[in-house]
This record gives structure tokens, sequence and C-alpha cells, in this order.
């Protein structure tokens, strides 16, 4: 399948092939500072989402279970968004580093900064440093306990970009590292850890191999040429049924979560209301599902991006709940 648009179009200005068309940085970005945004992926807001969305879940299941909300969550919401944001870039750096080699080989991400020449090495690794030093500014406003998470988090994130040379499930390298912040947040607010922050981070992971196995089947082929393992190319024609386990996996585990969250002392309204964002969540993903075609790339980049929708649809009635 072709790109969204002509790769030669997009890339003589340093476009990358797969960002969203008439993003804000290759339109209002200054052009010294492209290559560095594109970099931490600000032209595909898509990561950051997927990325915040687990930490908003967290702290609104949060104050559903000790039915305490006070001003200091806007802090922690707040933060969170800036959080995500940089710590997705410096990530995504990361990754971009240790692939370039691979990229370069791949049609849909030889554009990205590095491997098109635009970033050096030395360049990516400072800007890492400083998205991540600002990332630890914004992680020392919370308690202890969540600094602590916070350093853990590095773990997952630096291990994700080499899961796909020895594994054919780095689909769950990436949701460790993705969902980690439903247990940041949960003990930003509450100062510990819980067991429903802890089945809401695994239902977070089953839902990231659910949106992440339809991205990775844009680059199966050339995934199968350079020898790069993914559930993709794992589950080949039985990707439906895959997906379908991960969508039910992703719902059962997330209802678990909130009946563990919210019974001790939320209201019989806000269960009602918490469970009902689930139900709406699951016809989103049955509707994805539906639409599945491996064999489509600007259909499955479409769906991936769904995926925002997706997770904000549980947290607009989370949200709703905290109020009943």
């Amino acid at each position: 399948m072709q790109p969204e648009s002509p790769m030669p179009d997009r890339t003589a200005t340093g476009q990358v092939a797969d960002a969203v068309k008439g993003n804000w940085v290759d339109r209002l970005a200054p052009p010294a500072t492209r290559p560095y945004l594109r970099l931490s992926r600000a032209d595909r807001p898509i990561g950051t989402w997927l990325l915040l969305l687990p930490c908003w879940w967290g702290l609104a299941l949060a104050m559903l279970w000790d039915q305490s909300p006070r001003w200091g969550d806007l802090w922690i919401f707040v933060a969170c968004g800036l959080g995500a944001w940089l710590m997705r870039g410096a990530g995504c750096t990361w990754n971009d580093i240790t692939d370039r080699d691979i990229d370069g080989s791949v049609e849909r991400t030889r554009s990205r900064p590095i491997p098109s020449g635009q970033v050096s090495i030395k360049q990516a690794v400072a800007y890492m440093g400083a998205q991540a030093l600002v990332a630890f500014a914004i992680l020392l406003t919370f308690n202890s306990a969540a600094i602590v998470l916070g350093f853990l988090s590095l773990l997952p994130v630096a291990v994700y970009p080499f899961a796909k040379r020895f594994t054919w499930w780095p689909q769950v390298f990436l949701g460790l590292a993705f969902n980690w912040g439903a247990l940041l947040a949960w003990t930003a607010h509450t100062g510990s850890l819980h067991w429903a922050p802890v089945i809401l981070y695994v239902a977070g992971i089953c839902w990231t191999l659910f949106y992440d196995t339809i991205y990775a089947h844009q680059d199966a082929e050339d995934d199968a040429l350079i020898g790069v393992k993914s559930t993709a190319r794992l589950f080949g024609e039985a990707s439906p049924r895959w997906l379908r386990l991960f969508l039910v996996l992703t719902l059962a585990l997330m209802a678990v979560a909130v009946i563990v969250a919210v019974t001790p002392q939320g209201s019989g309204l806000a269960l009602l209301l918490a469970l009902a964002g689930l139900c709406a969540m699951g016809l989103h993903m049955a509707w994805q599902l539906r639409q599945f075609d491996p064999d489509d790339n600007a259909l499955l980049l479409r769906l991936f991006r769904a995926n925002r929708d997706t997770g904000l649809i549980p947290l607009i009635f989370f949200l709703v709940a905290v109020l009943a």
C-alpha cells in the first residue's frame, strides 16, 4: 500500500512519512527545531496519548478508591501530561538511536531524522538527555514512592528497542513501558500501591498488544526481510482471533480493577458509570476489529490512531463517576 502521501514530496522538506499531514511541526515550528521535534514524535501525537491515558486512568481510579479528590490532583493531572510528552520524546529518541540501521531499511521509517541524516547520533543523545532531565524535575514534585516508581520505569523503556531482536512479543515490552503511568499516577495520589492499579496495569498491557499488533502489520513484510520480530508476524492470518482475545482481556481486567477500586467506598452509581465506560470502550475496540485489514496500511494507521479515543472513553466515565 502507498503511504498517506507520496514519500518523496514529504521527505524533500524533512517530513516523516507516517506523520499526520499538515501537523503543527511541519507548519509552525521554527525550521531549526523541526528535526528534533520529529525525533521526539511531536508531529505524531498519538504515542503521547497512549502513554498518557493509563496515567489518567490510574489517577481517576485512585480518586474513586479513596473518595478524596483534592486540588493537588490537578497538578498530578497536568504533570502526567507534561511528563508523558517529555518521556515519550526521550523514549522515541532512544528507540531511534538504537534502531537507526533498521529504520533505514524500512520504507515507513527511513525518513526519520537519524536515518535521513537530519540529526546526528551525538545531537540525538544530547536531546534525549535534555528531555529526561526536565521530566526528572517534574517527577521530583511527587511523593517519594512515586519518584521511586518513576526511576523504575526506565528499565522497560531501556529494554524495549531491543525486544524485537530476541522475542516475537516486543509489544509486551512496549506495554510494560507505556502503561507504567497507571502505577505511578495512582501512587502520586495515594502514596502507595494497591491491587487495583496493578490489575489496571496488566489490562493496559493487553490494550497495547491490541493496538500495537494492528500498528505492526504495516511493517510485517519489511520486518520479515530484515529479521525483526513482532506479534503481527507471529500471528499472521490468525491476528483477528488474537486481537479479539486482547480485547476481552483488556475489558475483563479493567472491570476487575474498577470493582476493586470502587467497591470499598464508592457508590453504586459510581460503579455503574465506570463499568459503562468499559462497555463503550469495548464497542470502540470491536469497531476497530471489524475494520481490520492487514493489507491496508493506510487503514491500519488510522485504526492505530483511533486508540486515542478508545482510551479517552473510559476516562470520561471514570471522571464522571468521581463526581457521582
